[in-house]
């Protein structure tokens, strides 16, 4: 695989399960999540993403999959997620929790997308809803290994070497289809992206959301409650 977007090929789609959350409803089969992936994508193309821009993401507490879609759909796009968005967020899109919308103070040149409560404000577009009506397609754009597609602080990371990273923590912990990885730091630690999202969805496992449930291994950082022989510690991820 040479690029993220790759892990939501038409050809990956199946119905083992992708994203676990606290319900089988909620959860997306691989099949559902290629395919909203796609649908986020061509969403945030509609509002003027491309690549070289960026799109900064609110992953809110606990931790949903809408911020899982949009980070595929904007890698389609070779646009780059910032998971950690300043107050005043210098991006095309900025996606948020409906009950965070009022932390952002975002610029007219940022189209301001929410996901959980429907908007009050008719101008913020509600991140579901519309993603929901979107072709579920691939997008067209041209993407190279080389773009950028994650940043996080004064870091950027290419899909070439979040791939890579990616592909050493499968092989460093034996992860595998049956492995439920759960959560448990924050996505804007580029580790916990690599390990927590990239890694699983690599190797056809489930990326397990739901802090209710334990998963097969868990991406934690330590002195919490994860036994470390089933902990992958983000820091040595990225």
């Amino acid at each position: 695989m040479d690029v993220i977007g790759d892990l939501v090929a038409r050809e990956r789609r199946s119905d083992d399960l992708a994203v676990l959350t606290d319900s089988r409803a909620g959860s997306y089969s691989y099949e559902k999540f290629c395919t909203n992936a796609w649908k986020s994508g061509n969403l945030l193309r509609h509002y003027g993403v491309r690549g070289g821009a960026t799109v900064a993401v609110d992953a809110g507490d606990p931790l949903t999959p809408p911020p899982l879609l949009a980070f595929c759909g904007a890698a389609l796009l070779g646009a780059t997620v910032r998971f950690d968005p300043r107050e005043s967020p210098d991006a095309k899109a900025l996606l948020a929790p409906a009950s965070r919308t009022d932390s952002y103070d975002a610029g007219p040149g940022t189209k301001v997308l929410v996901y959980g409560d429907v908007p009050d404000d008719p101008e913020v577009a509600h991140f579901e809803a519309e993603m929901w009506s979107e072709n579920p397609t691939n997008p067209p754009d041209a993407v190279a290994p080389t773009d950028t597609a994650l940043a996080a602080g004064d870091r950027q990371f290419t899909h070439e070497r979040l791939l890579e990273r990616a592909e050493a923590v499968v092989e460093s912990h034996s992860l595998d289809e049956t492995d439920e990885v759960a959560i448990r730091a924050p996505l804007s630690g580029p580790g916990t992206v690599v390990a927590g999202v990239l890694a699983p969805l690599r190797v056809g496992a489930s990326v397990l959301v739901d802090r209710g449930q334990t998963g097969t291994v868990a991406v934690a950082t330590g002195g919490g409650d994860v036994p470390e022989e089933t902990r992958i510690d983000p820091s040595d991820a990225a």
